[in-house]
């Protein structure tokens, strides 16, 4: 997400460092790489020009305080200007219940999904009962993927496929969600250009009828500054409450993120981070803001910890760790923790320093392939790796599809963890954690690679 902005602006920034003094000499070509980096990453550019500007007026002539370097001091005010152009302030939807919602877009900007994400997130988090109203007479099969969703999230649904007026559905759909004692109705409409008069005059229509809280416009952030544009024109015909910003997960660039609020003076409220039902949440400018800046996302790593990892389990964890009684039943638990809280790439993409740390689909693939060795062995063989040898071993790599040399790759790999925590239990393994640091200084690469699936 955004990687590339990331790692141009911390090229830029890096050039700063052991300056004792900003001025307009040194952060000249600075700000232009800035200001290039937001252009290659699709910013529109009159949003560009306008933030290297404030910036700048900023920095200059700052005298730098006695405890921090002028390139932190840069990376201060970039942060809290990249806050500003996210768009400050709340970005929750409008707290009452019953709660109308109509979601407006393109084309294939996933509005039919983000409805169900929606209905998942808000039954969640604040309770509410929904029920989702296909509205999308035009696409087809548009009604049967909004009813699957709203089956597998237990939402009410109302769907007619034989109507074409969305009015009378919308209408109906409202009646419908009334009886079954709803008070959040999420009505998915059909995709539209901004420039079909038609299609427009039809949410207008609809938008009359249902009275809707809130209109969320539900934009493809790879659309890049075109983003930008959609949302100004929707706005202008119905007025549109907020943005959802879909597919991040696969645009490094992201420009429309840093362009939408202030362009279209619509803020963003909500983001969708991958295509699992759960990868969906509240869009907080200053986190992002962090995360650009590769600082990471710590407040929204906690909360996901807390909202899917046990206090008692993970408590028993670290003390069975701290008595380096640690077994592959244990580490199996474990996985299954992690995995809850999402994929690898968005975990490590919100811990400070990692943005540069790369987590494809090989390292998932590493992950699934450990959990499936693991999952092969016997209660008796997790408790007590020991006993794989032989036959064991290669029943069990007959049982994950692996090889044996994957499955004794492992095990190797597990003993040195376990070595490794007997000496972080006295002496020895503070000197160990202090000749680790010195060594890896600040570079995140320098991490451990030999441990099992992390």
């Amino acid at each position: 997400m955004l990687d590339n902005l990331t790692d141009k602006l911390g090229s830029a920034l890096r050039n700063l460092r052991g300056v004792g003094k900003l001025s307009e000499d040194n952060m000249a070509d600075a700000l232009k790489e800035v200001r290039q980096a937001l252009l290659s990453a699709d910013v529109h550019f009159k949003v560009a020009r306008e933030f290297v500007a404030e910036v700048k007026a900023q920095c200059v002539g700052q005298e730098v305080l006695k405890s921090v370097t002028p390139g932190q001091q840069v990376i201060k005010i970039i942060h809290d200007e990249l806050a500003k152009l996210l768009g400050e302030g709340a970005t929750e939807l409008e707290d009452k219940k019953p709660l109308r919602v109509m979601m407006v877009g393109l084309h294939g900007s996933g509005k039919t999904t983000s409805s169900g994400k929606l209905a998942r997130y808000l039954a969640k988090k604040r309770d509410y009962r929904p029920a989702l109203v296909a509205c999308d007479v035009y696409r087809p099969a548009a009604i049967d993927q909004l009813e699957l969703l709203a089956r597998n999230e237990g939402c009410t649904f109302y769907g007619d496929r034989e109507e074409k007026d969305v009015v009378k559905i919308g209408k109906r759909g409202l009646d419908a969600a009334k009886q079954a004692e709803a008070n959040l109705i999420i009505f998915d409409t059909a995709g539209r250009l901004q420039i079909d008069e038609d299609l427009i005059e039809e949410i207008k229509r609809l938008k009359k009828a249902v009275q809707p809280d809130e209109i969320l416009l539900v934009a493809d952030a790879a659309l890049g500054q075109e983003a930008v544009n959609v949302a100004k024109h929707f706005h202008e015909a119905v007025h549109c409450t907020g943005i959802i910003l879909t597919k991040l997960d696969g645009d490094a660039r992201g420009g429309a993120a840093l362009s939408m609020k202030t362009i279209s003076d619509v803020p963003i409220k909500f983001m969708g981070t991958g295509e699992k039902p759960d990868e969906f949440d509240v869009f907080h400018p200053d986190r992002m803001a962090s995360r650009i800046l590769g600082m990471g996302d710590v407040v929204s790593l906690v909360e996901k910890a807390q909202e899917t990892i046990d206090e008692d389990e993970a408590e028993r964890m670290a003390e069975k760790m701290r008595k380096a009684d640690f077994n592959l039943e244990d580490f199996l638990s474990q996985m299954q923790q992690v995995k809850k809280m999402g994929s690898l790439g968005s975990l490590v993409g919100m811990m400070p320093g990692m943005s540069g740390v790369e987590v494809g689909d090989e390292e998932e693939k590493k992950m699934a392939r450990t959990e499936a060795i693991i999952r092969s062995m016997t209660i008796q063989e997790r408790r007590a790796p020991r006993l794989l040898r032989g036959s064991r071993l290669k029943r069990i790599a007959n049982g994950s599809g692996v090889q044996v040399r994957d499955v004794n790759a492992l095990l190797k790999q597990f003993n040195q963890m376990q070595k490794m925590m007997k000496m972080m239990r006295g002496g020895k393994g503070r000197k160990m954690m202090k000749a680790m640091k010195s060594q890896m200084g600040d570079d995140p690469s320098g991490l451990p690679k030999n441990l099992p699936g992390l």
